[in-house]
């Protein structure tokens, strides 16, 4: 397999930003997909895949019917479920639980929530099914942060070096990998555009 082109675009705006928006199918704004077609409209793309979250999805389908290409939908590009914390406000979570949770997501996951690698096991199978191709997928924060730690090796602490605003979008060129390794793909980052403001 020869190497092809990885772009990964957070999803634009909800209507109401700041949550911990795991599973909650919070919908976009109009403004926010509208960041969206504008973060991608220089690219070219053979496939498009989306989360099935209404935030992602809805302007993976306003990307696609403007290039007429139809997204598959792949609930494994969700956001981490952040469980019992889903849908509240970071000031909403005991601080002493939130501050274990950003320190060691593996060992302080929230209350009925998904672990950091669990989240980077799901994201791994993604890859390893997806593209053959220059690909486009409209996804979230957490889970690009779980395709550099895939790709490019990165600790969790690196990748949350990264500023991942909505509709930014983080390009990669992707290679096969070393099977012996245990990792299917490497990649390097060609491009990180930042998005809207929160």
């Amino acid at each position: 397999m020869s190497a092809f082109r990885l772009h990964l675009l957070r999803h634009g705006a909800p209507e109401v930003p700041g949550l911990l928006l795991g599973r909650t199918d919070a919908a976009p704004t109009g403004a926010g997909v509208a960041a969206c077609g504008r973060a991608v409209a220089g690219l070219s793309f053979e496939h498009l895949v989306c989360s099935d979250l209404a935030r992602a999805r809805v302007a993976a389908r306003a990307i696609g019917a403007g290039r007429g290409l139809a997204p598959q939908i792949d609930p494994r590009w969700r956001e981490m479920d952040f469980g019992a914390w889903d849908g509240l406000s970071p000031a909403a979570v005991p601080p002493a639980s939130l501050s274990a949770f950003q320190t060691d997501p593996d060992a302080f996951p929230p209350p009925e929530g998904e672990r950091w690698s669990a989240l980077v096991a799901r994201v791994r199978a993604a890859l390893a099914e997806g593209a053959t191709g220059d690909t486009l997928i409209v996804t979230h924060a957490g889970a690009m942060r779980a395709a550099l730690t895939v790709l490019c090796g990165f600790s969790y602490d690196q990748v949350w070096a990264f500023d991942l605003p909505y509709a930014s979008l983080l390009s990669l060129r992707v290679w096969p990998g070393n099977p012996m390794s245990g990792n299917p793909m490497m990649a390097q980052i060609t491009g990180l555009c930042a998005g809207e403001p929160a």
